[in-house]
């Protein structure tokens, strides 16, 4: 056991281990949108269409700021942009918890989204900086088991706050983002430099968002992303109010929700040894279609025990899927645009946490809960097919990036006792990164 943890945690740089502690406080009270969809037709008695769309106003929301967020993180830099996004979640959480007219709450869940998500792109970056590539699959599994860790208490602990008072879910949920803003505050170092700086002293063309969308491979593996995301945030928005009508409390949804973290927590540190070595394509292939059966099962679920055993398989899926994709991220994305690629990726998670609601509303109001969960099934078949079809070319993609990198790392860093030439020395002084961070990118 002691071996195992050391393979598991050990070796990991102090920063990262900060951001882990800022995720984990952070989840450990993300009450608000467990609960959004409960609370917007049991307290403020939107119907489910309505409520769709507010939630998904969340997610253009979302979209925004995942956007702007990815450039901020590579032209402001990490630390400023992830301390502002917490600042700023954490005042429109109370904003909108002292709400009570349809207005304010949905344009109040518009900008919730910015902030909310305006983060992930400079958190991921970061992470990516300090971490070398060959520790990042156990890094993004440790980061992942912290959200879940937090999820599955808060989502116990947001039940039973419901049930007393919505206003806790959001006082709570404010609370500990502001934690977590004074942790990057206090302990989080910035570990890359502005780029808009280092263009105006070097002269280097700018790098717009349109070099990431004009990444055909990316773009690609985007599109399947957003189809998978569509299905598994239904999660979030329709199955609590499908257990609603079958006569299920919150307190109910809040355990049964549980199992997720739960199960994340208890075997996600081992999932990173069982996927080694595997093909990442038929990994992804295999965690969609689990997903699908999941959520396909969900249209004959109607009482607690057979909601929970449609989470545990989902779930499955969804262990799968997540640290496949963090590593296959990260070796996909140039390192000089990385905060840009980070962000266009947290893009397609915006987009379904839109679409996800939106048309999950509309299809339960207009056809039922069970062409909803049919159609999330057969969507998560389709994506199975495409990550089979898609996964030689990420691969080759991977690999040139790879090949390109590596003479420039060799290049720059002379013997040791020998002293770096002019050229060297030129090259260090323009680029984008500190030392560690800039060695790091390299090896990526």
């Amino acid at each position: 056991m002691r071996s195992w943890l050391r393979e598991t945690t050990g070796g990991l740089p102090s920063t990262f281990w900060y951001l882990w502690t800022g995720t984990l406080v952070n989840r450990l009270g993300s009450f608000v949108m467990i609960f959004m969809a409960i609370y917007l037709t049991s307290e403020r008695h939107f119907t489910q269409t309505e409520a769709g769309l507010v939630i998904g106003l969340f997610g253009v929301g979302s979209a925004m700021g995942v956007t702007v967020g990815g450039v901020l993180a590579d032209r402001w830099g990490r630390r400023p942009t992830l301390f502002t996004a917490h600042l700023g979640a954490a005042t429109m959480l109370l904003v909108l918890g002292f709400a009570d007219d349809r207005w304010t709450i949905t344009l109040g869940a518009l900008v919730l989204g910015f902030f909310m998500d305006g983060s992930r792109p400079a958190f991921q970056a970061m992470m990516v900086d300090v971490v070398p590539e060959r520790d990042r699959l156990r890094a993004f599994s440790l980061n992942y088991w912290a959200i879940n860790l937090g999820f599955a208490f808060a989502a116990v602990l947001a039940g039973l706050a419901a049930q007393a008072d919505f206003l806790l879910l959001f006082l709570v949920d404010a609370t500990t983002t502001l934690v977590t803003a004074a942790i990057i505050f206090v302990k989080v170092r910035e570990t890359r430099r502005p780029q808009g700086f280092a263009r105006r002293d070097t002269g280097t063309p700018a790098v717009g968002l349109h070099t990431v969308f004009a990444d055909r491979v990316f773009v690609g593996f985007l599109l399947l992303n957003l189809l998978t995301a569509v299905v598994f945030l239904q999660h979030i928005s329709m199955l609590p109010i499908a257990m609603g009508q079958d006569g299920l409390s919150p307190s109910t949804f809040g355990w049964v929700i549980a199992l997720n973290g739960v199960l994340i927590v208890s075997g996600q540190l081992f999932v990173p040894r069982l996927i080694r070595g595997r093909d990442r394509s038929r990994t992804l292939a295999v965690a969609s279609l689990i997903t699908g059966l999941g959520f396909g099962l969900t249209a004959i679920a109607d009482v607690p025990w057979l909601y929970a055993v449609t989470v545990l398989i989902w779930t499955m899926g969804e262990m799968l899927t997540s640290p496949s994709n963090a590593t296959l991220i990260a070796e996909l994305s140039p390192a000089a645009t990385r905060g840009r690629y980070q962000g266009v990726f947290g893009l397609s998670w915006s987009a379904a946490a839109f679409l996800a609601p939106t048309l999950g509303g509309f299809v339960m109001q207009h056809a039922g809960d069970a062409a909803l969960w049919l159609g999330a099934a057969g969507i998560a078949a389709a994506v199975s097919v495409g990550q089979i079809v898609s996964g030689p070319s990420r691969e080759r993609r991977v690999a040139a990036l790879a090949t390109a990198a590596a003479p420039s790392a060799t290049e720059t860093a002379p013997p040791v006792g020998v002293p770096a030439p002019a050229a060297a020395l030129g090259a260090a002084a323009a680029d984008d990164a500190p030392p560690v961070a800039d060695d790091l990118s390299k090896v990526s």
